[in-house]
């Protein structure tokens, strides 16, 4: 058998020599890394911040008010990147966008930092969703833009620059929690928190990112992002699209199986994006947070997801390059997606057994809950993460018709948004109906959608073909 084939040397192919990413990405991978440093490091003290009293170093709002205010600015951050991509698109380049947004991020950081009252809160959220709404549609496109659009290196390129975000994500907290803990004083048997300090490192962080992509864009990008995209000539990377041409059939179900999607994908973000409230309220109050004598500050507990998603996520990688080589082929997107909210249900679930050892009276806290609830939660949490998340944003940026690609990404980020303010009012329920009530019904639902999304998945999947 091995000499029943003979091939001409001349005629075997030659393997191509791997390109190296453009330098350009790694700029990109630390500008993100550090704009999500500033994000996750000031997301993770706000509920906490808002809802201590003014003695305690906080702003002094009830847990429900706290909650609200929290999911209305969170939301607000996936809305304003539809206005802030369409500017940019018309009349700014992208690098100018990136600037603007980031510049002001770091004031409206330093605002809550310096300012310790409410009206320098709502001033200071505010300058930070402005500036939201330049950035972050911007910094991932231009990852894109470095690359022709049949470049074998794209996919790659994006887990890599994923990994920036979750980085950022990942040592925020736990820089945050630690300047806070150390800046907090002890005034007449009162702790009054350094959360204001937490603010200011989160402004520093953002300072260092834009200082690093301005000092080094020119060198590392060339002309990529200084125009406005109205202003560009097509090209490999930016092909031309006419706007006129109807959309076919085929584009008209592939549209219509995004909007599906994105419905189901409003309730998993509701439950998931508890994380920066009742979440972190329930883990103050009702978990040991002592480790070898320790007491863990609650903020850092919000490195606990980034820390499964950067653990887990070539493994969830692996598993999909598995799949694919079977017989049957990769599983669809929708029954990864409806996997992926019957696990966040299942980290419900797991919290509910502590709930009931604890009970959810914050003033009668008799016993407290082991550590491992909490991280057995953000454990299932992560993988139901991984098996939606990215797999959302691939499925939008592959089957999206190329004259709405962009309207389409905003939609499915802007259900985030939705999701993020109706989290807020979820949380807001704790203190009158009680944490059991809350993580069961957020469980319950969950996974209830996730069996829907599992028995329509053929269906959808028709859709997408």
């Amino acid at each position: 058998m091995e000499a029943a084939v003979k091939i001409e040397k001349s005629n075997v192919p030659v393997p191509e020599p791997k390109k190296k990413h453009p330098r350009g990405l790694y700029l990109l991978f630390f500008t993100e890394m550090w704009e999500r440093f500033s994000y996750y490091g000031m997301r993770g003290i706000l509920a906490l911040y808002l809802a201590a009293s003014y003695l305690s170093g906080g702003l002094g709002y009830d847990q429900g008010t706290a909650s609200l205010i929290f999911g209305f600015y969170t939301g607000a951050c996936y809305f304003t990147p539809l206005a802030g991509g369409y500017l940019t698109d018309r009349f700014l380049g992208r690098r100018w966008a990136i600037t603007l947004g980031g510049v002001t991020m770091a004031l409206g950081n330093f605002i809550l930092f310096a300012e310790h009252s409410r009206w320098g809160l709502y001033l200071g959220l505010a300058l930070l969703v402005f500036g939201n709404g330049f950035f972050k549609p911007n910094v991932s496109t231009l990852v894109g833009e470095l690359y022709e659009k049949d470049d074998k290196r794209r996919d790659a390129a994006f887990t890599i620059f994923y990994m920036g975000i979750n980085l950022g994500a990942f040592l925020a907290p736990l820089v945050v929690g630690l300047v806070g803990d150390y800046f907090s004083t002890n005034v007449n048997g009162v702790i009054q928190h350094g959360y204001r300090y937490g603010f200011l490192a989160s402004s520093i962080g953002m300072i260092i990112g834009q200082v690093l992509f301005n000092a080094l864009s020119n060198r590392f990008l060339g002309e990529i992002g200084k125009k406005p995209v109205g202003k560009m000539a097509p090209s490999k990377q930016m092909p031309a699209v006419d706007k006129k041409t109807p959309l076919t059939k085929q584009e008209k179900r592939r549209t219509l199986a995004i909007i599906i999607l994105t419905c189901f994908v409003v309730f998993f973000w509701a439950g998931f994006e508890q994380a920066g409230t009742s979440l972190t309220f329930y883990t103050q109050t009702f978990v040991n947070r002592n480790v070898f004598g320790w007491e863990v500050p609650t903020e850092m507990f919000q490195s606990i997801n980034p820390a499964f998603i950067i653990i887990l996520a070539p493994l969830i990688a692996k598993l999909w390059s598995a799949l694919s080589k079977r017989e049957k082929g990769d599983w669809p997107t929708p029954v990864k997606m409806g996997l992926g909210m019957i696990l966040l249900g299942i980290g419900y679930m797991v919290l509910l057994t502590a709930v009931m050892q604890t009970g959810g009276d914050a003033h009668h806290v008799t016993v407290k809950a082991n550590i491992l609830f909490i991280i057995f939660t953000y454990f299932f949490h992560t993988v139901g993460e991984l098996f939606l998340s990215p797999i959302g944003l691939s499925m939008v940026s592959e089957i999206a018709p190329i004259k709405y690609a962009s309207l389409l990404m905003g939609v499915w980020l802007a259900s985030t948004g939705i999701a993020d303010i109706l989290a807020g009012q979820l949380a807001a329920f704790t203190e009158t109906m009680g944490y059991f009530q809350i993580f069961g019904a957020i469980g319950a639902l969950s996974i209830i959608f996730g069996i829907i999304l599992l028995a329509l998945s053929k269906k959808i999947a028709k859709l997408m073909a």
